[in-house]
């Protein structure tokens, strides 16, 4: 059964509408629709080879950015029914917080800002909402998905708000269309970010396991699983290893989502929002895990960190994937000739070094691991 929406989830019939208004659907919310622009995006099928912390090539049952963004969704419409949110808004949310990721996970985000530092940096949340508002180019009357300003205000700042120096993508976008980064996000927002959490502690638990970067013995001692565990122990004793770590990981995950519905219940209870706007201008995020659970995942991800991580198999891919970025961005910034012709008017109107940089960010941020290792193939072997 389906409850009524609460007075604080974000009613589509009182959007603030897209940056270019146009004829909404009859059959379809705003967020719907938003929701299924992003799944037929172009970059959102990119992410179907590009990876979390292995690179596309080491294994196929490692998830990509593809069926992380799959979990999240899925945890995110989870809770968000449970605390009587908006699915759909929460939804588009969860799947679009990963298109701005480069090749090859963190590394590639981080080869890449060290190269854009002189250009104004790189940020992958910033990058996401350059994607949907400039860089997918299929509709007649403007560049982007024309996303909703819900949507657009959850991608950039589902983390929280968003003060200091901003990210150039963001301030860009930003200056034309105010997203009030000073403030929070709304509370479906908050929850396609904590499901972030819950997908990726989840599942990096699960690759490091098949990679044999760790053992279930060690997992086994760990805060929260150590429980899950001995619960498994007890209820199926003798099972086979493969099965009892699935059904404590199996656990271990229902504990986080629990965990977080039962604290942003209690929290929104006591703040008591009586609509959108008081949940962004609450001053703290509505939507959390209690205190005691997030000192066991620090710890869960101390141990991933050194573990997974840092593991000598993984830095030395590391350090092969940095070399690849640090490659390709010099050359496509002395020769942009090398760029495929779609980018060539781009190009053209660049109007300094930095605009031409941002560019080619742009092309080798939207690159699948597979594709940047075989263009730098191409080039330098």
């Amino acid at each position: 059964m389906t409850s009524a929406r609460a007075p604080f989830a974000t009613d589509p019939d009182q959007s603030r509408g897209r940056l270019y208004p146009e004829e909404e659907s009859v059959f379809r919310s705003c967020f719907q629709r938003d929701r299924d622009r992003i799944i037929h995006a172009s970059a959102f099928r990119r992410l179907k080879h590009k990876t979390q912390v292995f690179i596309e090539h080491e294994g196929d049952y490692f998830r990509t950015r593809l069926t992380h963004s799959i979990e999240v969704a899925q945890v995110a419409r989870t809770i968000s029914g449970a605390l009587n949110l908006n699915p759909e808004l929460t939804e588009a949310v969860a799947l679009a917080h990963d298109l701005g990721h480069t090749p090859f996970g963190h590394t590639g985000e981080d080869a890449l800002n060290a190269l854009m530092a002189p250009y104004g940096g790189f940020d992958h949340n910033a990058q996401a909402l350059r994607i949907v508002t400039s860089l997918e180019r299929h509709y007649a009357e403007w560049d982007g998905l024309n996303l909703t300003w819900e949507t657009l205000e959850g991608i950039a700042k589902h983390n929280g708000p968003v003060i200091g120096t901003l990210p150039y993508a963001l301030a860009e976008y930003d200056a034309r269309h105010d997203l009030e980064l000073h403030t929070h996000a709304s509370a479906e927002a908050q929850v396609a970010a904590l499901s972030d959490d819950i997908a990726y502690n989840n599942h990096d638990l699960h690759d490091g396991l098949r990679a044999e970067l760790f053992s279930t013995d060690e997992i086994a001692e760990l805060p929260v699983l150590i429980d899950c565990f001995g619960e498994v122990d007890r209820r199926y004793p003798g099972l086979n290893k493969y099965r009892r770590r699935h059904e404590a990981l199996r656990r271990f995950f229902g504990i986080l989502v629990e965990d977080v519905i039962t604290v942003s219940r209690r929290n929104l209870a006591e703040f008591d929002p009586q609509n959108v706007e008081d949940v962004r201008h609450a001053g703290r995020m509505m939507v959390q895990f209690t205190p005691a659970l997030w000192a066991d995942l620090k710890v869960i991800r101390e141990f991933l960190f050194h573990k997974m991580y840092r593991a000598p198999a993984v830095v030395i891919m590391r350090r092969k994937v940095t070399q690849v970025v640090n490659d390709l961005f010099p050359l496509y910034m002395g020769d942009p000739s090398l760029l495929p012709g779609q980018w060539r008017k781009d190009v053209a109107e660049a109007a300094d070094e930095q605009a031409l940089a941002r560019i080619v960010a742009d092309y080798i941020s939207g690159m699948t691991d597979r594709f940047a290792l075989q263009q730098h193939e191409r080039l330098f072997d």
